[in-house]
C-alpha cells in the first residue's frame, strides 16, 4: 500500500479525537495542518500516524494526540500570547499559531530552528516566531505570556517560566526525569504556580539547559 497516498490529516483528527480531545477549534487545526510538511523527508510516510518521529540531536517530535491533549489543557481562545519550549520542526508551533494570537517558540539547536522557520513559512503561518535559546530561561523580553507549553521533561517547572507567565495563565509540562512523566496542567495564582490536573502519563525527552539537565 502507498502509505503517503492513503494517509492524510484526517487520520490524525481521528486519533486525536480518540484520545479524548473535544476542542473543535483544535481538531480543525489538526485537520488543516499537514504534518508531512513538518517531519524529515525520510519519515514522511509515517507523518499521519499517531506516533513520535525521530529528528536530529536525539530528539523526537511529540506524538500528535499527546500534543493535542497538552494544547487543549491551555484552553486557548484566540487572544493569547503563547510561549512554546521545544519547537522541534514546528508542527506543534503551527497548531498553537492557529489557536492563539501569537506564539514564541524556542529551541536549543539552530538547525532545528532554521527548519521550523522554513516549515512555518511554507504553510503561510505568520503569527509564530521560533528563536534559538535555552528554553528553561524562556524569552523574557517578550513576556508576559498567557500560556506556556513545555515539550521536555524535568522534575520541576523552571523558575523563569513561572515568572514570565501572567497571573491566571496556564502552563503544561511533563514532570519527571525523562522516560515516564506526568503531564501536568498548572495555573499561576497569587501564591505561585498551582497544579490543577494531571492530563496524562507519557514519555518525553529531557529538558536541557541552565534550568534543566546539562546539555
Amino acid at each position: 500500500m502507498d502509505v503517503t497516498a492513503a494517509a492524510c490529516p484526517e487520520d490524525l483528527v481521528r486519533a486525536v479525537r480518540g484520545a479524548g480531545v473535544r476542542d473543535e477549534r483544535l481538531l480543525q487545526a489538526v485537520r488543516s495542518t499537514p504534518r508531512a510538511g513538518f517531519v524529515p523527508a525520510e519519515h514522511v510516510a509515517h507523518a499521519y500516524e499517531d506516533v513520535p518521529i525521530p529528528i536530529a540531536h536525539g530528539q523526537v517530535t511529540t506524538q500528535p494526540s499527546l500534543s493535542a491533549m497538552m494544547i487543549e489543557g491551555l484552553e486557548l481562545t484566540g487572544r493569547e500570547r503563547v510561549l512554546e519550549v521545544g519547537s522541534g520542526l514546528g508542527y506543534q508551533t503551527a497548531l498553537l499559531a492557529r489557536l492563539a494570537a501569537g506564539v514564541i517558540g524556542v529551541d536549543l539547536w539552530p538547525d532545528l530552528v532554521r527548519a521550523a522557520r522554513r516549515n512555518l513559512a511554507r504553510q503561510g503561518i505568520r503569527n509564530a516566531e521560533v528563536l534559538v535559546g535555552d528554553g528553561g530561561q524562556g524569552v523574557p523580553d517578550r513576556a508576559p505570556y498567557d500560556a506556556v507549553i513545555v515539550s521536555a521533561a524535568f522534575p520541576t517547572v523552571p523558575a523563569p517560566l513561572v515568572e514570565q507567565l501572567r497571573l491566571g495563565g496556564r502552563l503544561v509540562q511533563p514532570i519527571g526525569t525523562g522516560g515516564r512523566e506526568e503531564v501536568v496542567l498548572f495555573e499561576r495564582t497569587v501564591i505561585g504556580l498551582e497544579p490543577r490536573q494531571v492530563l496524562t502519563l507519557a514519555r518525553f525527552v529531557r529538558l536541557h539547559g541552565r534550568y534543566g539537565y546539562p546539555s
